[in-house]
């Protein structure tokens, strides 16, 4: 369940640092009574940002598929890799 709470609680940034890494999920700030701020830890952040970036490639590759573009053979790819790489 999401966090809401008051600007005024940012004067005490170790508790919202504590809560933002014991829930890993943003904390949403309000001031008078309307969403303001979103706070949330470095971990939270970075999981959200790999998050978008997986839908976007996903996005990219369902509008590949739609347009017809050729399809790569995933054995083929993860082969080339390890050669590459050096793992069998």
């Amino acid at each position: 369940m999401p966090q809401i709470r008051p600007i005024k609680d940012l004067r005490n940034t170790t508790e919202i640092s504590e809560l933002c890494h014991q829930n890993k999920e943003p904390i949403f700030i309000t001031k008078n009574g309307y969403g303001d701020l979103v706070v949330m830890s470095m971990e939270t952040y970075e999981k959200s940002l790999a998050k978008l970036e997986l839908y976007q490639k996903l996005a990219e590759a369902e509008a590949q598929i739609k347009d017809g573009e050729d399809l790569l053979d995933g054995e083929e790819v993860f082969k080339r890799l390890r050669q590459k790489h050096g793992r069998k």
